[in-house]
């Protein structure tokens, strides 16, 4: 893919969140340091941006040059998973780092692959908010010892966790039960439940003995962009 087809994707994903109301021209222009006539032109496609310049915007922006890349062709570059024609399929089990922040995993960062039945994945419904189409749905997690603990006896150290990155929605996926969700924190994940207060999250376990942590969203942030997915199943090896 050529670079200017990269400044293209990148301006439409700027748009995009211009239209839906997240992003001003001056906002970006303040975030990146540059003067607004020079964003300005940039998105009116009256000048490019420099690989430096492309770096500041996808750092303040919270993108990856993934996010500007189509899926298709980088899965066939750079993919992992071959396509399974029985009635199991592959899921990939990844680093929490990993699972919070790239759309599209890369073979070098996969642990391990496990497999479910497609009957199971088909029934579970997705609840989208932005764009995810182009995140591999379901990775997997392997829970660590304090956080799994805080999450008793939902979860235990160790513990698989299979996540559904396509659905990042506070809406409850049965009613009266409350989601647990992965959550990006501090570039990582961790598995709690989910409330909003103002503009804060508020992170709870089940575990009554763990503390409540909140977490302040940043400016131009929602909800949606701290959810990683909703931990639909948990695997307990004996």
């Amino acid at each position: 893919m050529k670079f200017k087809v990269l400044q293209d994707n990148l301006r439409k994903t700027l748009w995009s969140r211009i239209e839906e109301g997240d992003l001003t021209g001056l906002r970006l222009a303040e975030q990146t340091g540059f003067k607004q006539a020079h964003i300005s032109n940039f998105l009116n496609r009256k000048r490019g941006l420099s690989i430096e310049g492309m770096d500041k915007v996808l750092n303040v922006q919270r993108l990856s040059v993934l996010d500007l890349l189509d899926p298709g062709e980088v899965n066939k570059r750079a993919s992992i998973l071959p396509p399974s024609k029985d009635e199991f399929q592959d899921v990939v089990l990844v680093d929490d780092k990993v699972a919070a922040s790239e759309p599209l995993v890369m073979s070098m960062n996969v642990k391990e692959i496990l497999k479910f039945k497609r009957s199971f994945l088909r029934k579970l419904r997705p609840e989208m908010m932005g764009n995810r189409h182009h995140w591999e749905r379901f990775v997997m997690i392997k829970a660590d010892g304090r956080e799994s603990m805080s999450m008793y006896p939902r979860l235990l150290p160790g513990a698989t966790v299979l996540i559904d990155r396509h659905y990042n929605s506070l809406k409850p996926y049965r009613k009266g039960e409350a989601n647990m969700y992965a959550i990006s924190k501090e570039g990582s994940c961790c598995v709690k439940y989910v409330e909003i207060a103002g503009r804060h999250l508020v992170l709870r376990p089940h575990n009554p003995a763990y503390p409540v942590e909140v977490v302040s969203m940043e400016e131009g942030k929602k909800p949606s962009d701290y959810l990683v997915g909703r931990v639909c199943y948990v695997g307990i090896e004996t």
